[in-house]
């Protein structure tokens, strides 16, 4: 005569089975991750552009286009990337570069009063999110990208608006953002040149502009402002765009900007010669 299990057995395997098969089915509504917790120094929300602001001027030499290389992120994975516009502007051939020293051929699109250029490619990485959240004086942002043509990042505090200024070549007025640099990548000394077009990232690892400038003997970066950030980029990163932002502190921001560029999330921008 077979082995006939008991009855409370066989009832027990059934509602286990049942029990599995509904938690499987069951609505996941779960809340995402709560934002890091406010930062002591931030302080009042960043006024808007006024005729006071402070300025700052800078002289572009008159000359021929010099082939140089900056930065650049992407914000839409059909390929669409943004840097600053004068790291790009006058080369013939601009390129993002993938890995091997192979680069791809990028399009380039100029925003028409700012430091910003949108780069198009065939496809491209993940994206970065685009945060439009009001900025308030005192925050913390990030700047991941390629200074000095190699891999490093800075991080820094809002100080509020100025006015650039550039003279010579491209004159133009436009506002920015000052921010003091508090930090930056280990025996990463001197020149931040090649920084210019990284992402100014929010603690949530959201864009919030471009980087585009640095004044050393002060100790500030220039970023772009909301309000030529946002104009330039509109409508290009969808609403079903795949994002994915992570948390940014001074812990970690060494190893986020590692990963971005390992994504290609972030790269360098070169011009190849003709």
């Amino acid at each position: 005569m077979g082995f006939r299990p008991p009855d409370w057995l066989i009832y027990s395997a059934v509602l286990g089975a049942l029990l599995v098969a509904s938690l499987n089915r069951r609505e996941n509504a779960d809340a995402p991750p709560a934002p890091p917790p406010p930062d002591p120094m931030e302080g009042a929300l960043l006024g808007p552009v006024t005729p006071f602001d402070p300025a700052v001027t800078v002289h572009a030499p008159d000359i021929p286009f010099q082939p140089s290389s900056g930065t650049a992120f992407s914000i839409a994975r059909e390929g669409t990337w943004v840097t600053a516009r004068h790291v790009v502007e006058g080369c013939r051939k601009p390129a993002i570069m993938v890995g091997g020293g192979r680069a791809v051929a990028a399009d380039v699109r100029l925003a028409p009063r700012a430091d910003i250029a949108v780069l198009l490619t065939a496809g491209g990485p993940s994206a970065i999110p685009v945060s439009s959240d009001d900025l308030r004086e005192g925050q913390r942002a990030f700047h991941p990208g390629y200074p000095q043509a190699r891999a490093g990042e800075v991080t820094s505090r809002l100080l509020g608006r100025e006015t650039l200024k550039v003279r010579g070549r491209g004159a133009r007025e436009e506002p920015v953002l000052a921010w003091a640099e508090v930090g930056r990548t280990a025996r990463l000394g001197g020149t931040l040149a090649g920084l210019s077009g990284a992402p100014v990232l929010d603690r949530q690892g959201r864009a919030i502009g471009v980087t585009i400038a640095e004044s050393p003997r002060r100790g500030r970066i220039y970023t772009t402002a909301p309000e030529t950030f946002a104009p330039a980029i509109r409508g290009i990163q969808k609403a079903d765009e795949p994002l994915a932002g992570r948390i940014i502190t001074v812990d970690n921001y060494g190893l986020v900007a590692d990963d971005l560029r390992r994504e290609l999330r972030v790269a360098q921008v070169v011009c190849l010669s003709a």
